[in-house]
């Protein structure tokens, strides 16, 4: 579980991601006041730590990434996913910190931040890598998930009917509300609600499937990671809004195509060896076994 011997000390320099409304102040004290005994820098980004009164140093997106050895995540699961799309292809690890509701990627509540950073800066923890699934949107921008891309229904448009093609070869038609494509980080989250499987962080695979699916096939499909990804959006399709992660990056119409790729590791979270994947799935899904069973 612990495999680093690095000195004590290896931690220089931690920047922060703030959730936008939630109050963040106890996370930050109990950061700042680490930092202070063990001579490390707080950074944050400029629009997100002027409300903390100038107990952090405010920078630009591109030297809180430059300079922070570890990036620490203040918020929920919507913060975490953004600290992790900020370090996408970077080495940094992120450390998600619960401020409100429990998630699944967040690590330690703010009780136990103290001890996690103590932790982290004496090489006692493991780092979790997680997968990223992109696109390029018929207007060429560029959007990664770490979640799930979802081609989604526009309210008072047709369905969704978009064309699955694996390898070259058309696999399925859907007609659904949406078009799901997941990592196994997003198993738990849109996938899951639209009748998805759970599935373990550390498989290296795609989910695709269909929300309110009004085809005859409705069963989601699981893809190896090398297996080539096409969405083409169908003549019978409405316009469809694509989530990113759950933020609206663009739209798509009849024939328009997407190829999905999937990046291995490209972020990278720290686990301290306390709560497990299967453990924050039962607690947040409320998974249950049958009382006749019992």
């Amino acid at each position: 579980m612990w495999p680093y011997s690095d000195p004590v000390g290896a931690v220089h320099t931690v920047g922060l991601v703030l959730h936008p409304q939630r109050d963040c102040t106890p996370a930050v004290d109990t950061i700042t006041g680490w930092a202070g005994r063990r001579e490390v820098t707080v950074l944050g980004l400029a629009g997100e730590v002027g409300r903390l009164n100038g107990r952090t140093c405010p920078v630009d997106q591109a030297e809180l990434l430059e300079r922070s050895g570890l990036l620490v995540s203040l918020g929920g699961d919507g913060t975490m996913l953004r600290a992790m799309r900020l370090v996408e292809g970077r080495t940094t690890p992120v450390l998600g910190v619960n401020v409100g509701r429990l998630g699944f990627l967040a690590e330690v509540d703010v009780a136990d931040l103290d001890t996690a950073l103590c932790a982290i800066d004496e090489h006692r923890y493991a780092v979790e890598p997680r997968m990223s699934v992109g696109t390029v949107l018929p207007d060429g921008t560029a959007v990664s998930a770490f979640n799930d891309i979802a081609l989604v229904r526009v309210p008072g448009d047709h369905l969704a009917a978009v064309s699955i093609t694996v390898e070259g070869k058309r696999f399925v038609q859907y007609a659904a509300d949406a078009v799901i494509v997941s990592t196994p980080t997003g198993s738990t989250a849109y996938s899951f609600s639209a009748g998805g499987p759970i599935v373990s962080p550390t498989v290296e695979a795609l989910l695709v499937g269909a929300a309110a699916a009004h085809s005859s096939f409705n069963r989601f499909v699981l893809l190896a990671l090398d297996e080539q990804l096409v969405l083409d959006v169908l003549k019978a399709s409405g316009r469809l809004a694509v989530e990113v992660d759950g933020i609206v990056r663009g739209t798509v119409a009849a024939g328009d195509r997407l190829a999905v790729v999937p990046t291995r590791a490209a972020a990278r979270v720290v686990r301290l060896g306390g709560a497990t994947f299967y453990d924050r799935a039962r607690r947040k899904l409320h998974v249950h076994g049958s009382s006749e069973v019992e």
